[in-house]
This record gives C-alpha cells, structure tokens and sequence, in this order.
C-alpha cells in the first residue's frame, strides 16, 4: 500500500480530463527524507506533491510522488506521463554514494611517476572542507580514506607536454597489462588520467578504446571528458569521483528511464547539475559528478526566476531544511557560480553554482561544550530517524525544532499539516538535558539556542556577502525549505536587510523542485589555453566560435531549436605570478583590441571588488587560462502566475474574504519583549494578495511556519508569496 503523502496541493484552476490537449512538465526532487514534486503546465498552474523518499530504491518514490500528483490533477499515472512534454530530475544519488563512501571499487590508470598524485592531494588535503571546530584540532586532522588504494593504481609510460606535443608515445604494452591487471582486481570502473591530458587527449582516447575493447560493460571516464583546465589533483580527483558514484547513479537513471517509458512517457528524462542547468540524460550516464550538489543548485535557480519576475536583481537565497543551512547569491540577475567543490575533504574540479552550506538546520543538535562550559548547536544533526526529539520517534537529545516547539513557535498539532504531533512533554526532557547544567529555565535555553543558530547563519551570509566585496543591505532575502520562515526575520535583521520573501508559501518546502522545473537545458565548453596580455582579439575570438559551434551542435541534436539557443561567454583571468583566478564576462560576437582593453579593466576591478580595493597586482602583468562557454537550451513553460480577487489562492483551498483573521492564539517567547505573550495565530491558506498583518504574530501554512517578530509587517504578493518587511 502506497503511504499517503504529507503534503498535495492543487492548482489554481481545474486541470482534468476534460482537457485532453494539456501538456505538463513535471519536476521531482529527491532527497534523503522526502522526495518532492511539481507539476505545471503550459499556462503557469501548478500542483505538487510531496512524500517520503524510499532509499532502498529511490525510484519507487519518485513514481509515488508523481502518482500523487496525478490524482490531484484528475489523472492516473499513466495519464500523466503520456501528456508531460519535459520530465526533470534533481538526484543525490551520486551526493549519497560520496558522503557515505558506498561507491564503485574504482581502478586509476596514470602517467607513470604521477600514480600517487591523488594521495598526496594537495597540501590542505588534511584540513579541506573540515567545519570550524574540527579545524581548531590541527593534532587530529587526517586525509580522508582514499577513493582508490595505491594497489588499484596502474602508471603507464607516455608523457604530453603543455603545448600538446607527444613527449613520450603510449607504451601500449603497458597500458594493456594495466588493464588486465585492474580487471583481474575486480574493478567496476575504470579512471584515466594522465598529465596534459586535456591538452592533446589523444592517449587517454587510445587507452579507454582499450578498455572498452577488453570490458565493454565496464565503466569508464577519461579526464579530458570532464575537465578542461590545468590542475593534475584536482582533474584526477574528478575523474576518480565520477568513476566512483558512477555505476550506482547510471543503474538508477536508467531505471528511471526504463519505467517511465512503460508508463506512456515519451518525453526526454533532463537531469538536474550543479552548475544550474539540466542535462539529458544519456550526458549524466557518462558524467555523473554533476550531479553533485545539485538540488541546492535547483533551489538557487528557483530564486532567480522568481527574482526576474518581481525585478529584484540582488537576493541572498537562503534555504533551511532539517539538516543544512545553504546560502547562495543572484547578483546583477545572474546566480554566482565556482569552478571548484570540495566534497569529504576531496578538492576537485567541477562547474557549479557557488553555494556553502553549513550544519545548522531545524535538527541540528544542542549540546554543551565541555571544555568551555557554553551551548553549542550543531553541525551534527538528529536527522529524520530517530529526529528531534518532540517527534517522539526515541530521540532524547534537544534540537533547533524542540527548541521552536518550546518558545511557541511552531502548534504541535499542526506540525507538516497535522501529519506529525508533536510531543511539548519530550521537547522539554531533551532541553533539560542542557538546561540544567548551565542554570537555565527552559526557555532561556531555547531562546539561546536558536540565536545562536541564527547568529550561525547570519555569519555564514556575511561570508558570502562582505568577505566578497558585496553589502548585504543592497540584497533581498529569499528564505525557503522548512524551517526558514521560523527564522529569517532574525538573521535578516542582524545583516540589516529589510526585505524577506517566503516564496509562493507553501510551495517554499517544495522550492528545489520548483526551481528544476524553471531551470533551461544547460552544457558548458570549455578550452585552457594560455593567453597573456595584451590580449590578442583574433585568437580569443577565434577560441570562443570554436566553442560555441561545438555548443550549438549538441543543443541542435537534442532538439533546441536555434531561436533558443543562448550562449554566454566568460574567460578565467589572473594576474602572472599569483594564483587567484577570477571569472570576468565577455562579450559576444568577432571581439575588438577595445573589447580586450575593456576586459582587462573589467578584471582588475572584479578583482578588487573580491580582494580589497589595492590589491590588483597589474604591475606583474594579465593572463587568461581558460575560455568557457555556457550554452543554454530554453525550454518553454508557462508563467508565473498571478493570483486574482475572483480565484482566490493558488493552493486549491477555500477563499476568505475581507480581512485577515486570527484563528486562534498561543503564548509565544518574544525575546524583544523579553516575555512570553499570548499572539494571534493566523492560517496562511487561502490569503488573497494584498493582504498584511502586524508583528508579534504567527501564521501557519501545512508544511512552513512563518514568525512575525514584533514590530514587522507580513504582506502577501500578487503571486502568492508572502513578504516580510523589516523596520
């Protein structure tokens, strides 16, 4: 029997049988607890589902949700893949093979004297992506467990220089007995590495034509495949990491495929990357890595086609689950994006959007420091199994949720709708655990916890924000996932912003999916090649046409047509003798001596704007290494759509007229009045736009609570988002 889901909502208008010509595009996110759903169609209506993930075969969710779907459209299953015109997918499965080490047993053919490039790593190789408080034991760092043991490294004799010249030929012998060799060991993919690769590939062609030769079944990834640009660690590390989650991730896309086809879809399965576009299909079969990390990436990308329609060119995208706080950043419009990840200590190469994330969710732990006496939260998180402790599923340790619970926050009998009660009585053991030590009544201890938390966020958007040149009054905050409207006023203010923007309510929990689904077909092309100033105009350009035909070719072969086709130029630029690499916008078209001045000014003031206004060392001169082309393919939908007097509230729920009304009252904690006070409760279903209330308040919507702290004022949009304003 299927479990029912927590949340469905239905869309604005009636989307039945009775309209036979619809098409839909469908959108499904999975994660490590729920795996969620969002179905529009061509005229902006929406619906969404959202139900527990199944992690011993995430696909029997991902249809569990979709089936959800269907029913609150009228439709079977079937129905509805037969009439869906885009079908995208945003998976962890590649994330979670990473973060629990359960990936394929990996062999690595090298150039010889390089086979233990990828142990040595780099020199933070001990340290790298560790949080703050394991940073402080410099004693007990350690390098993370090797992704391939030396007895699975093969070297093979051969050598390509930096211009591409063949140096040493490929010893073939060789190569062939380091196959045999890594067959015999069992392995389940095969990586190939070797130096300057990316330069002239032609030995690494060769050697996986071998191995395709040997073992036509067996996985295998070619580092120029991948990676286009210097750096031997990290582009190795890639390719080890792609080999490594990717059996398990192609078994399970290709399940995915398979069932969707038996269920009537004819449409094109498009996979969710990180660097905020998505991919078909048969592309992440053989790069899998780009997956990782993409369902925040899909949160991000939702922001910015939120941010487009309200005109808001500056957010501060901020997304708070049961686990993680991650922030990102839409400055002038565009996502900011990173060349570089660092997952489980590796560092390794790969476009993705810039997003940090921080263990600071609604299940992060509070615990006492022993050494210093003080409350802690976080990282370590309660998870959703045993969870927090007001769950009443066996867990006795307090957490960000007990803590809520506590100060009145959140209404234990409408915790995801009322599918979960929550248990005061359980909250209070756990937080008495830290209570007591420290001479604190439990709320005291509650209100200190969560700022903390808050405190904790605030500082990690300072991060991204002040640490790169940016002030943080100039953004607006987009505050999603399930736990953010509880504390975004706070963390807001304490940066003093003054716009928070829950989007489309309860559609917030759900935010990731949503986003996948506004998101465009995207590939990026990229050629390292060293180019010093003064810039010369032909061969830049000459560079950039080879790239963006090659572009325009594989978006013509999925089925783009050329009036959707948009490319974007950037070149990767630093100054000689130092390594920060800083990525400046080019222009279009046959490039002019005025668009390379122009390029150099625009570098040197990008750099000072991350770096501090000074730091521009241009006495040692300008370079470019490396070119890159970002190739989007539209994918048509509908818009946003407004809300109307007459249709009331895009949820489905019943219209109330006139103004906004409370529906109950609870004492509530309010740390500015330095009390509890009892405080209107309000629904957040069925608010027609327009609509505001006065702080201290709260309101609740099925699956997200927003907290109106005193003196703010909540307001609803003309496309249903809701939007605090801070004094």
């Amino acid at each position: 029997m299927r479990e029912k889901s927590l949340l469905t909502v239905r869309p604005q208008e009636s989307l039945g049988r009775d309209e036979p010509a619809r098409e839909y595009y469908c959108a499904v996110d999975t994660g490590g607890t729920f795996t969620d759903c969002v179905v529009g169609d061509s005229e902006g209506n929406l619906v969404f589902a959202k139900s527990p993930s199944t992690p011993h075969d995430f696909s029997e969710g991902f249809f569990a949700t979709l089936a959800l779907a269907a029913e609150h459209l009228g439709l079977t299953l079937p129905e509805l893949m037969a009439r869906t015109r885009r079908l995208m997918h945003g998976t962890t499965v590649g994330t979670n093979a990473m973060v629990e080490l359960k990936g394929a047993r990996v062999g690595l053919i090298t150039t010889r004297g390089h086979g233990d490039a990828i142990l040595i790593m780099r020199s933070v190789g001990r340290s790298a992506g560790l949080p703050i408080e394991r940073l402080l034991h410099v004693s007990r760092h350690q390098k993370p467990r090797p992704l391939v043991p030396r007895h699975l490294i093969r070297e093979v004799s051969e050598r390509v220089d930096w211009r591409g010249e063949v140096i040493v030929p490929l010893n073939r012998e060789e190569a062939r007995r380091a196959i045999e060799e890594l067959l015999e060991q069992k392995v389940e993919a095969i990586a190939i590495a070797f130096l300057w690769g990316f330069v002239n590939p032609i030995h690494e062609r060769k050697v996986r034509r071998m191995v395709e030769e040997m073992a036509p079944d067996l996985f295998v990834t070619c580092a120029h495949e991948l990676i286009a640009k210097p750096g031997e660690y990290e582009r190795t590390a890639a390719t080890v990491i792609n080999c490594f989650i990717g059996p398990k991730t192609t078994r399970y896309i290709r399940r995915v495929e398979e069932q969707a086809r038996a269920l009537g879809c004819a449409a094109p399965l498009l996979i969710m990357q990180a660097s905020g576009g998505v991919a078909p299909a048969r592309e992440i079969l053989r790069a899998p890595l780009f997956t990782i990390g993409s369902g925040p990436a899909g949160g991000l990308m939702g922001c910015r086609f939120l941010a487009e329609t309200l005109g808001h060119p500056h957010v501060i995208a901020t997304d708070m689950g049961g686990t993680s706080f991650d922030v990102g950043l839409i400055v002038d419009g565009m996502p900011l994006s990173a060349s570089e990840t660092t997952l489980e200590q590796y560092t390794f190469f790969m476009p993705r959007l810039d997003i940090l994330s921080i263990g600071a969710g609604g299940g992060s732990i509070i615990w006492i420091d022993e050494r210093s006496g003080t409350l802690k939260v976080g990282p370590e998180s309660a998870g959703a199994d045993p969870g927090p402790a007001c769950y009443g599923r066996g867990g006795t340790r307090p957490t960000v949720t007990d803590a809520d619970l506590i100060l009145g926050y959140y209404n234990p009998e409408f915790f995801l709708g009322g599918k979960l009660q929550l248990n005061l009585e359980a909250a209070h053991r756990a937080m008495r655990t830290v209570a007591d030590p420290l001479g604190l009544s439990l709320t005291e201890a509650a209100d200190g916890a969560t700022r903390i938390v808050e405190m904790q966020m605030a500082d990690l958007i300072r991060q991204m924000t002040i640490q790169r040149g940016y002030d943080p009054r100039d953004f607006v905050i987009y505050a999603y996932g399930g736990a953010a409207g509880a504390h975004a006023a706070v963390y807001a203010r304490e940066l003093e912003c003054r716009t928070v923007v829950i989007p489309r309510g309860v559609l917030a929990a759900t935010w990731s999916a949503f986003g996948i689904l506004s998101t465009d077909i995207q590939h990026v092309f990229e050629k390292s090649e060293l180019l010093i100033a003064p810039l010369e105009a032909t061969r830049v350009t000459e560079i950039f046409l080879e790239l963006e035909e090659r572009a325009r070719r594989q978006l013509r072969e999925e089925g783009v047509a050329e009036d959707q086709i948009l490319l974007r130029r950037f070149a990767e630029m630093k100054f000689r003798l130092q390594i920060h690499r800083v990525e400046i916008p080019v222009p279009g078209g046959v490039l002019t001596d005025q668009d390379m001045r122009d390029l150099e000014r625009a570098f040197v003031q990008k750099y000072e704007t991350l770096y501090g206004r000074g730091s521009a060392f241009t006495a040692a001169g300008m370079e470019i290494g490396l070119l890159r082309v970002v190739a989007l393919g539209r994918i048509a939908r509908g818009p946003l759509k407004k809300l109307t007097v007459e249709r009331g509230s895009p949820y489905g729920v019943p219209e109330r007229r006139g103004r906004w009304a409370p529906v109950g009252q609870r004492p509530v904690y309010w740390r500015e009045l330095g009390r509890r006070v009892q405080t209107p409760i309000f629904s957040g279903e069925g608010i027609f736009p327009g609509a505001s209330l006065e702080g201290p308040a709260i309101v609740e919507l099925p699956v997200t609570t927003i907290v109106v702290r005193p003196g703010d004022r909540l307001t609803t949009d003309a496309y249903g988002n809701f939007i605090l304003t801070l004094p």
